[in-house]
């Protein structure tokens, strides 16, 4: 039995629908699921680059929280900002920031970003939905840096399949390491590091899938409870009687370089 066994399936999966799913605050989760974290520490090694960088701008920032994180450990650069697409993370971020001076500008995550060229010397970005690659090329300074956290391909896949089906092979995937490197150095940056990881994830009650799936909506594109009622039934008596239901996440580090004339 779960932590949450007292419950019944209509119980969790209504609490999992009430939790509010604006920024990346994962908090709620604990308890309820777990996953392993990057051996590379994205928002430690994130405050370094903050400290010796002079412009910086964070992309697709979500409520701020890893931001301000590294900005906890690290003065913000004297010019300083970030981007966010989604109104309620706009309204989040900007109240987190804001103290640590940083401006966030709200724009959508796949619109050319509001920035004269060469403007900053750090670009960081953590689980960006897709890196506009050429952009990012384009504000950053010659020998400034790009750093980021990306999510690999075939992320939390035991899941996605429990409700899609069988999905397409991690080659096909845009997310896959091989690709990004490519579109990146096809935007004229420089490879300087790519790491990657698999990591074990635990969901201990359907409550904590709902929400999942409610918070990282590309997932389970359009996903309700409504729709999915029988797989989320099924899963539910799975955990119930086998215990924790297990995926894995996949994550990659990326440091690219502007060189002093783009390609």
């Amino acid at each position: 039995m779960t932590t949450q066994g007292t419950h019944t399936f209509e119980d969790l999966v209504a609490e999992g629908a009430a939790v509010p799913t604006d920024g990346w605050d994962f908090s709620w989760f604990e308890g309820r699921a777990t996953e392993a974290r990057p051996s590379w520490g994205y928002a430690r090694s994130l405050a370094v680059w903050l400290a010796r960088a002079t412009a910086s701008l964070d992309l697709q920032t979500g409520g701020g929280e890893v931001l301000a994180f590294a900005l906890d450990q690290a003065a913000a650069p004297l010019l300083a900002a970030a981007t966010e697409g989604w109104p309620p993370n706009v309204a989040k971020a900007g109240a987190l920031l804001r103290p640590h001076g940083i401006v966030v500008v709200a724009t959508p995550e796949d619109a050319p970003l509001p920035f004269a060229d060469a403007t900053f010397d750090l670009v960081s970005s953590r689980h960006p939905v897709k890196p506009q690659w050429a952009e990012i090329a384009r504000v950053l300074q010659p020998d400034g840096t790009y750093f980021g956290q990306h999510v690999g391909p075939r992320s939390v896949f035991e899941l996605v399949e429990h409700f899609l089906g069988p999905q397409p092979s991690e080659q096909s995937s845009d997310r896959h390491p091989d690709r990004e490197r490519a579109a990146a150095e096809a935007a004229g940056l420089e490879i300087v590091d790519l790491r990657a990881e698999r990591l074990r994830m635990e969901f201990h009650d359907i409550a904590a899938v709902v929400h999942f799936l409610r918070k990282v909506v590309w997932m389970v594109p359009g996903f309700t409870v409504e729709q999915y009622e029988p797989q989320l039934r099924s899963l539910h008596e799975r955990i119930e009687s086998e215990g924790p239901f297990v995926a894995h996440s996949t994550r990659h580090l990326v440091e690219a370089r502007r060189p002093k004339k783009l390609s």
